[in-house]
């Protein structure tokens, strides 16, 4: 049975759609189809992260309106056997309803084993349709205040419409800059402030975004990607242990 699990925060600047492309290129490599699916109408860019930018005809809502066969509205990643796309419309004027996502994606879901949506920031309306269509969701969030409300509201609006199965992860992470902020005494402090339980801690790494922006997503990775990893095997059910040594923690 796929997964189809929705990747929301409640701001911009979050990095999770960097989190959405390392997550999937993980659960590639564990011989997994992984279909990404970008709700950010007018603001696209997995596109880019995936390196299929200039492939592009169709998008979701050409799919969603009948204007091409589903299957010409997905995109096989250059970069990662077995990771594709449906990307996004480039104006925010064909962004799809929430009912006619739901139906898009229960149409294709059972060809892959997971599907993951990667969600505008905010609670507006693209974040109904990405939400509609999912059975989980990853709430990214960056250890500030901030970001940290943001994900509390995505957390409560997600119990409103019935989805609470939903997972915390904190992107971002620099121990020395926790530290010198100040504001919450420790990890455990923002995880119950979101009110969501962790999944993992991805550090702040720049190689992670420089990787993404190039469209290189699958054929490099710096050593952090493990902390994506072990998210990944968590996602399949077992029990990994946070990566310390990659996020400055002794």
């Amino acid at each position: 049975m796929s997964k189809v699990i929705v990747l929301a925060s409640g701001k911009g600047g979050t990095g999770k759609s960097t989190v959405t492309v390392g997550l999937a290129v993980q659960l590639a490599k564990l011989n997994k189809r992984v279909l990404l699916v970008d709700c950010d109408s007018g603001m696209r860019g997995l596109d880019i992260m995936l390196g299929v930018e200039n492939d592009l005809v169709y998008d979701v809502s050409d799919a969603a309106s009948g204007g091409c066969d589903t299957e010409a509205a997905i995109y096989s990643a250059q970069s990662m056997y077995g990771l594709y796309l449906m990307p996004a419309p480039l104006s925010a004027e064909d962004e799809v309803s929430p009912s006619v996502m739901k139906d898009l994606i229960d149409s294709v879901k059972d060809n892959y084993d997971y599907v993951l949506i990667d969600s505008p920031a905010g609670t507006g309306s693209g974040f109904d349709a990405a939400a509609a269509a999912a059975d989980e969701a990853l709430i990214v969030v960056n250890p500030e205040p901030t970001s940290v409300r943001g994900a509390l509201n995505i957390r409560l609006k997600l119990s409103k419409i019935g989805k609470e199965d939903a997972r915390l992860v904190i992107n971002r992470f620099s121990l020395k800059r926790f530290k010198e902020m100040g504001i919450y005494k420790d990890l455990d402090a923002v995880i119950d402030a979101c009110q969501t339980q962790l999944i993992g801690i991805i550090p702040d790494d720049p190689k992670i975004a420089a990787i993404a922006q190039r469209g290189e997503a699958g054929t490099r990775e710096p050593k952090s990607a493990i902390t994506f990893k072990n998210i990944a095997a968590r996602l399949e059910g077992e029990n990994v242990m946070i990566a310390k040594k990659a996020l400055g923690i002794k």
